[in-house]
This record gives structure tokens, sequence and C-alpha cells, in this order.
């Protein structure tokens, strides 16, 4: 009995080994995320491709590549497919160059016979119109692509999948999820949990989330989920690029007010 007693499992033993194994490997994901943060926070910019599926609008993806930068807040000078985006009555290319700069939208059209965008090459409409204030808000927040892997020390847990080749380049997997309880019962500062929670909430109520992180401690691959949308970051190269400014203010006309009052009516009839 003694015998069989000593080679037989513990399970009680067990079960801690497995579980101290998960929160070792989760505190190492952890740490792994926040190098790539803050590696990403310091280049303050970068070449990408990015891809964007909302689920409200028939699950037909949205495609841009160009600049992203943050160091002095989000911008970005991309181009997008005119027809996936829905601005072909207004732009004959079969691309639209698209800035955001200075809390506001710039889509590159064709000069308008009539009306606020007549003769303009440059429609402008606040970030708030079409994302909310609480969106915008967000936004400005979380300028950096990966903000968000600030918050990841909120998540109860986040798997290591592995190494896979992503771009050509050899990355490791993370996943995890994030939601208001995690972050009001996380350790972060009032500041971030404040930028977490406004991100959660433009998010639908929780964040999810895959990241790919090559061996230099940078991103490969960011793909983030949340609030009927799903959005997908290639970074192609960091740092050294462009400076991003708005067009002139006499070739643009303004249709935030416009846009604001759809935006309220659409969301009066829900």
């Amino acid at each position: 009995m003694a015998g069989m007693t000593a080679c037989s499992e513990d399970p009680v033993a067990d079960a801690a080994k497995k579980a101290t194994k998960v929160a070792d490997s989760t505190q190492q994901a952890r740490a792994a995320l926040t190098r790539a943060s803050d590696r990403t926070r310091e280049l303050s910019s970068a070449e990408v491709e990015t891809t964007t599926v909302v689920d409200a609008a028939g699950g037909r993806p949205i495609s841009m590549s160009g600049t992203y930068s943050w160091g002095d807040g989000a911008a970005m000078d991309v181009e997008m497919d005119t027809s996936a985006a829905q601005l072909s009555s207004l732009q004959d290319d079969p691309t639209t160059q698209l800035k955001m700069v200075d809390g506001a939208y710039y889509y590159e059209i064709d000069p308008q016979p009539s009306g606020p965008l007549k003769g303009k090459h440059w429609m402008r409409i606040d970030v708030s119109a079409v994302a909310g204030e609480a969106g915008a808000a967000s936004i400005a927040d979380n300028a950096d692509p990966t903000a968000g892997l600030r918050y990841i020390g909120a998540s109860a847990k986040v798997q290591d999948l592995g190494e896979e080749t992503v771009l050509g380049k050899k990355a490791t997997h993370y996943q995890g999820s994030v939601g208001p309880e995690a972050i009001n019962n996380s350790k972060l500062t009032d500041a971030e949990k404040k930028a977490a929670l406004r991100a959660v909430s433009a998010g639908g109520g929780k964040i999810t989330f895959d990241i790919w992180v090559d061996g230099e401690d940078l991103p490969v691959r960011l793909k983030q989920g949340g609030g009927g949308m799903t959005t997908t970051v290639d970074f192609l190269k960091f740092g050294a690029t462009k400076t991003i400014t708005a067009p002139p203010a006499a070739d643009t006309g303004d249709l935030t007010a416009q846009v604001k009052k759809e935006r309220d009516k659409a969301l009066g009839s829900q």
C-alpha cells in the first residue's frame, strides 16, 4: 500500500504544478508584449497595410496601405479601395487617398459641380462625427497602434501559441482578450484605466487580439476585434516615414455637420 501510494500521482500537487506552469507562461507572454509595446512606441511611425472587416457592412474587407504615425498624436496617410469605402460617387479613381490628422479625416475626391464640395479636391469630416465622441477619444488615447498591448496586464490569460512565419519573418504568436472588469481590477494607473476603458467601450465591451512579435521585439502583425469589427495591421517598416499634414483649407470642403446629423439620425432609429 505504501509503495503504491508513493508511486501514484498526487492530484492536488499535479494541479498546482499545472497552474504554476500556466501562470509562468502568461507572465512571460505579458513581458514579451510589454517589450513590443515599448519598442513600437519609441519608433513612433510605420509603413503599414491594414484590412478592416465590418460585420454590419456585410463583411466586405476594406484595405489600406501607407503611413501610420503616433509620435505626436494619431495620424495616417493611406490609399484605400474606393468602391469598398463607398466613395465611388465622389471619386472616379479605383483608389482614394485618405488622411487622418488633427482630429479629422480628409478624403481625396473629384471636384463636385455644386454644394459644399464644389471645386474642391478634399472632403473633411471630424473623427468624432464618424466614430462618435467615445471612438474619437479612444483614437486619441490609443494613437500607438499597439497601445492596447500596454493594457494586456489586465487580461486574465495570454496564450503563447508558438512560432509562425508571417511576412517572411519568424514570429511568436500571442493571443488574449480584455474587458472592463479586468481593467478595473488591474494595477494600471488611473489614466491608463481610463484610456483602456474607452478603447473597450469603442470595441463593444471586449477586445480580442492576436499579435505576432519577431526576434527584435517588434510586432509583425496585429489582429484586433471588437464591436462587430476586425482589423488586421501588417507592419512593413518602422520609423523614418514622411510627415503627415492636412490638405490646404482653401481646397477642402467640410461635411462634418451633415455626417454628424446622419449619424445621430441612424442612432436614434435603433
